[in-house]
């Protein structure tokens, strides 16, 4: 149902699985460090303390896939790009089947903030949600604070003529909190006169 492979100008994005991300590679991803704790600040998880959390971690995100409820994809950028090869984030696309609506996720490393990956991995995952499943809604959001996420989020929502919903006050639960989230949405028909302009 979902694609394996997603290719934009500049990133390559693939099926998070064992056999496409080397589970070592990505708990240094995901694990704790001095950049790690800036990226997780706004995260619904912590940083993974082991290598078999990262591993759980993945059997969770393939059960997800043949169940039709996720598709999750490591970020990583292509020949050209400074860093080629490397695990730059992953991203996901959560359908929500009865509201024909899903949201997008993504953590970028540090290092690969600033360079316009999460507008163009957005590009790439809306067009899986409306042109392939046939979606009526994407929903993208960001915690309350998060300015950079807020900034993204704000470019391609305005490029498909989306809509800031506004602030739902305790709505995502993290690991010692309850964090207020900034909800945006574009339906398929405002991405759709957007892609023919």
């Amino acid at each position: 149902m979902f694609p394996e492979h997603i290719e934009t100008e500049r990133l390559h994005l693939e099926r998070f699985t064992h056999d496409t991300v080397d589970v070592f590679a990505l708990h240094e991803f995901y694990s704790t460090g001095d950049e790690t704790a800036e990226m997780f600040e706004y995260w619904d998880s912590n940083p993974h303390d082991t290598v078999k959390e990262t591993y759980d971690y993945v059997y969770k995100a393939e059960q997800l896939w043949n169940d039709g409820e996720a598709a999750k994809y490591v970020i990583r950028p292509k020949e050209g790009e400074d860093d080629a090869g490397a695990i730059a984030g992953t991203t996901g696309l959560y359908p929500d089947w009865e509201k024909r609506s899903a949201s997008l996720g993504i953590i970028l490393d540090k290092r690969f903030w600033g360079r316009g990956y999460s507008g163009e991995r957005a590009d790439a995952i809306l067009s899986v949600a409306f042109d392939r499943l046939d979606l009526e809604l994407v929903v993208a959001a960001h915690g309350d604070g998060n300015e950079k996420s807020r900034r993204a989020i704000e470019k391609y929502v305005e490029r498909y003529d989306g809509q800031y919903e506004g602030l739902l006050r305790n709505w995502h639960p993290q690991a010692d909190t309850v964090a207020d989230v900034h909800r945006y949405t574009i339906s398929r028909e405002e991405y759709f006169e957007a892609s023919d302009r």
